[in-house]
């Protein structure tokens, strides 16, 4: 079960809203969904959480580009919400990285299957860190510095970071 929510940084305080990911494809529409919910070009903050696997929090403020965290890459990325914030930039790759070059392999059908093929697991070229990405201090000068935010459990992060935040109470209404 997947749970996202936008809180928008306001002269008031925070605001919260429900938000469904359903129609989000890319981290382009998330982050123009985000800019939706501030007309202001305020800091935004969308935050998704998948029950007790993995959160990630997205920072937008205003035009700049958004910022991203995540707290666990594999889970993340075993997921259709998660797979949108684990970029090629965030997971350290250069862009195209993970795709092969077929004109540089010499194939000509008679090569042996590898016996260890589980790449995945074996740690080996593409696998994902079972660790947190991204920018983990995404959200320092709001009061939830790195170290505390790398500490965060998946099953209460969201709450922890609107209590920090001052914004446990608007989040609560939308849960």
């Amino acid at each position: 079960m997947y749970f996202a929510a936008l809180l928008a940084r306001t002269e008031d305080g925070w605001e919260a809203s429900d938000t469904e990911l359903d129609d989000v494809e890319t981290l382009s529409d998330l982050a123009d969904l985000a800019r939706e919910a501030s007309p202001d070009d305020d800091t935004v903050l969308v935050l998704i959480e998948q029950e007790d696997a993995w959160f990630g929090v997205v920072r937008v403020d205003g035009e700049e580009d958004p910022r991203i965290y995540v707290s666990d890459a594999a889970a993340a990325a075993r997921s259709s919400y998660g797979e949108i914030l684990l970029t090629d930039e965030v997971l350290g790759r250069e862009p195209g990285d993970d795709v092969a070059d077929l004109d540089s392999l010499d194939l000509d059908g008679t090569e042996e299957p590898d016996g260890d093929s589980d790449d995945e697991e074996s740690g080996g070229g593409d696998a994902v860190p079972h660790s947190p990405v991204g920018d983990s201090e995404i959200l320092d000068d709001l009061g939830v510095g790195e170290k505390e935010l790398k500490s965060l459990d998946a099953e209460d992060a969201l709450g922890a970071i609107a209590e920090a935040l001052g914004a446990s109470e608007v989040l609560e209404t939308v849960r």
